[in-house]
C-alpha cells in the first residue's frame, strides 16, 4: 500500500472534482437542500455529515444525477449534471447503504455483469475483473457465491463493482454501516488506497464520527438543507475548543440536534444492511 500524503495538502491542485452553486431540491413545500455551494478538491477522501433528514442523501442523489435539481447547478467531473447527465454517469461510481451485489452469483459473476453494464470491451473484462478482485484481497473467493462472502468481503466487492471502469469520482453511501470494527478497518485502508494510488476523489456519507475523523481530508456538515460548516477535521475541531472530538463539532454545528437512531424507517433500512452484511 502506498505511503498517505499529509491530508491537508491531498488534492488541492487542478480543477475540483464537484462544483455546487446553490444547489436546490424541494419536494412541495419541503426544501430538502437549500442552495448549497460546495467545492470538492480532486483526489481527496470528503465526507458529509449530517443529521437524518439534513439533505445528504438528496445531495448524493442530485451529484449522481439520480435526481435532478429543482435550481441551482452543479458538475462532477467538469459535467454539467443535468446537461450533461450521461457523461456524468461515465466518470463516477456509486455504491448505495442498501446491498447492492447478488448473493445468487459468485463475486466473479457480479463483477463480470458489471463490466459489460459499463461497457467495458469482451476482451478487456475478463483481465479488469480479475485486477478489481485481486485488488481488492477477493481474488481466492472469485467463484463462491456471494452469499457466503462475511459483511467486508461484500463491501469490497460493491467498491470492486464500482472502480471497474475507473471513474474519477466514486460516492459511497454509509460504506461500513453493519460491518465488524476489523472488517471496517479493512474497508477504510481500501478507501485510503483508491484515493493514493489511483488517485480516485472518494465522497462519502456517514453518521461514524470516527469514521469521517479517520478518513476524511475534508469534511461538510449539513442541517436542515444547509451548509452548516466546513473544513478538515482538525480545523473545526479547533474551531469548537481545545479538546473538541467531532462529536463536539457535530453537536455543535447543528445546534445539538443529534437524533437517537433516525426515524422508524432509518432504523429498518440500518438493520436490514447490517442482515445482509452480517
Amino acid at each position: 500500500m502506498t505511503e498517505t500524503p499529509p491530508r491537508t495538502e491531498t488534492g488541492r491542485d487542478g480543477p475540483p472534482a464537484v462544483e455546487a452553486v446553490d444547489l436546490t431540491r424541494q419536494y412541495g413545500d419541503l426544501v430538502a437542500v437549500d442552495g448549497l455551494s460546495l467545492t470538492i478538491p480532486a483526489r481527496i477522501v470528503f465526507g458529509l455529515l449530517g443529521p437524518n433528514g439534513a439533505g445528504k442523501s438528496t445531495t448524493v442523489k442530485m451529484l449522481t444525477t439520480l435526481l435532478e435539481p429543482t435550481s441551482g447547478e452543479a458538475r462532477v467531473a467538469g459535467w454539467d449534471v443535468v446537461r450533461e447527465a450521461h457523461q456524468v454517469r461515465r466518470c463516477i461510481g456509486y455504491v448505495p447503504q442498501l446491498l447492492s451485489a447478488d448473493g445468487l452469483l459468485t463475486g466473479y459473476e457480479n463483477l463480470l455483469i458489471s463490466a459489460k453494464l459499463y461497457g467495458i470491451p469482451r476482451k478487456e473484462r475478463g483481465p479488469r475483473v480479475e485486477e478489481a478482485l485481486r485488488y481488492m484481497g477477493l481474488w481466492e473467493a472469485a467463484h463462491v457465491l456471494v452469499r457466503n462472502y462475511s459483511g467486508g468481503m461484500i463491501r469490497r466487492l460493491e467498491i470492486a463493482q464500482a472502480m471497474l471502469h475507473r471513474p474519477q469520482v466514486l460516492f459511497l453511501d454509509e460504506p461500513t454501516v453493519g460491518l465488524d470494527p476489523v472488517a471496517r478497518r479493512a474497508v477504510w485502508a481500501h478507501i485510503r488506497e483508491l484515493r493514493d494510488r489511483f488517485g480516485t476523489t472518494v465522497v462519502l456519507t456517514t453518521h461514524d464520527m470516527e469514521e469521517a475523523d479517520e478518513l476524511c481530508d475534508l469534511v461538510a456538515i449539513l442541517h436542515r438543507g444547509r451548509l452548516a460548516a466546513l473544513g478538515t477535521p482538525e480545523d473545526l475541531k479547533a474551531r469548537v475548543g481545545s479538546g473538541a472530538t467531532l462529536d463536539d463539532v457535530f453537536a455543535h454545528f447543528t445546534g445539538g440536534a443529534i437524533t437517537e437512531g433516525g426515524t422508524f424507517r432509518d432504523v429498518l433500512r440500518t438493520r436490514r444492511t447490517a442482515r445482509r452484511l452480517g
